[in-house]
């Protein structure tokens, strides 16, 4: 007789339990600037720019100083972060346009973060762009495990700000505003936004992983001319850019001409910054910002194009180099992780992670399993301020662009190869990270052990791909 009360009993206690343990899994909302270098951001020492949402975000936050990108440029930046692998293992090693529209695709055999969420009981979406398969394509999001998109499918039209359409899910959505390209009312930003805000309105009663990788401050250079612009123009000194303009017979994919390039960027970084203030406001509104996981951080260095100017801005933060760089200028990034439910606001961490670690972090966090196949680690310790955090031997970049490029950060140092099209074994360039954040001073000479070490590395790294070899 007892045991037939206590069955039930045990069963109920068991459901109440599961479901405690459904609604302490957290909502993840992953932010990814496009083009956001190192010190665009005033956490980070910019000094022209008022990012006031995003230093709130690091105040009330952990701050991660030594987080690098998936590489130095948009599309296997992007691939890293969503296969979990570095670059010398991802299956997207370039940006590789296919037609009519899109990107090479990903493959069904990629098993993706998104994936990997959604079968863990998370709603899914991401608004903004892609570049990881046309729309159709086995690359398409719907296909990668995002339950919704909205946004640039391809990231070669992602260049202008008016675009003709975007696409929700496989439904081409016409800016009929901005037609033939004449009539630019449309910014496609402000809209991707509001889809992505009425995304947590709609799942707020069940974890959602949000994945925004915004188009800002990406070129071209363009912002609607609202108080933002207003309060930056006549800021700076400024040298007008000739580019392709919109009108009869304008490039879908080119870049605007604009008469005050150093005030737009500036609103357009101002701009990324309220719409992180939006996305904030919004969980406090619902109830949901104690218990969401917020990651703010850009796909690569800054860029020099449209009219860019990174030097004037110190975009790079005191880095060598920029996008299409392997020094650091290219692919060191702002980042900050913010969950008040479990990281304690204002932490700094010196933890040496990349976009592979994301996959198995937001997995842990999800109480999902992850292939072996992935070169990522779990920094779920560091953000929880617990001891025992696993560290990476070295991590590994490789970029396919500019003769292609290798990259190495081992403990203190930072190998760099280049020319490895003309010659795989190319001399590799050595630098002390701890004294020359400049990568500067050259010490592969005195140190030729260091350096017979990371050429070990590069050459177990990477492993070769028919669709993107080298250059």
């Amino acid at each position: 007789m007892r045991k037939f009360f206590l069955l039930p009993f045990l069963l109920i206690l068991f459901l109440a339990f599961d479901t405690v343990a459904q609604e302490k899994k957290p909502n993840i909302i992953f932010i990814l600037a496009d083009d956001l270098g190192y010190g665009d951001v005033g956490f980070n020492g910019q000094k022209l720019i008022n990012t006031p949402h995003l230093d709130r975000l690091a105040r009330e936050g952990m701050r991660f100083n030594q987080f690098y990108a998936g590489t130095a440029v948009c599309a296997p930046s992007r691939s890293s972060l969503m296969s979990g692998q570095h670059t010398g293992h991802t299956f997207i090693r370039g940006n590789l346009g296919v037609e009519p529209e899109g990107q090479y695709p990903i493959p069904d055999s990629v098993e993706t973060l998104a994936e990997v969420l959604k079968q863990a009981g998370y709603q899914t979406g991401a608004f903004g762009k892609w570049g990881l398969g046309p729309v159709g394509s086995e690359g398409d999001p719907n296909k990668q495990g995002f339950d919704r998109f909205y946004g640039y499918n391809c990231q070669s039209l992602a260049h202008r700000y008016y675009p003709t359409h975007l696409w929700d899910n496989g439904e081409k959505v016409v800016l009929k505003e901005n037609g033939n390209l004449e009539y630019n009312k449309q910014y496609a930003p402000d809209l991707i936004q509001t889809q992505a805000l009425g995304f947590i309105e709609t799942h707020k009663d069940q974890p959602f992983f949000l994945f925004l990788p915004y188009i800002l401050p990406h070129a071209e250079l363009l912002v609607p001319d609202d108080s933002i612009f207003q309060y930056y123009k006549g800021k700076f000194e400024e040298k007008p850019f000739k580019g392709f303009d919109y009108g009869q017979g304008a490039k879908s994919g080119g870049y605007a001409s604009q008469q005050y390039p150093h005030a737009t960027f500036a609103a357009m970084v101002a701009r990324l910054d309220l719409y992180v203030g939006q996305i904030e406001e919004k969980l406090r509104q619902l109830g949901l910002d104690e218990n969401t996981l917020i990651i703010f951080t850009s796909d690569n260095g800054p860029h020099k194009e449209g009219g860019a100017d990174p030097v004037f801005f110190q975009s790079s933060g005191g880095f060598r180099g920029i996008k299409r760089d392997l020094y650091e200028g290219g692919i060191r990034v702002p980042f900050v992780a913010k969950w008040p439910k479990a990281i304690r606001a204002g932490e700094e961490s010196e933890f040496t992670g990349t976009f592979w670690d994301i996959f198995p972090t937001f997995a842990e966090l999800a109480g999902a399993k992850t292939s072996e196949s992935i070169d990522g680690i779990s920094f779920v310790n560091t953000l929880l301020g617990r001891g025992g955090q696993k560290k990476h031997q070295y991590l590994y970049w490789e970029f396919h662009e500019q003769g292609s490029k290798q990259a190495v950060r081992y403990g203190k140092w930072k190998g760099v190869r280049l020319n490895v099209k003309e010659n795989e074994r190319a001399p590799i360039e050595l630098y002390d990270l701890t004294v020359d954040k400049e990568e500067k001073d050259d010490l592969a000479a005195r140190h030729p052990e260091v350096v017979k070490e990371i050429a070990t590395f590069m050459q177990q790294a990477h492993l070769d791909s028919p669709i993107f070899p080298w250059e």
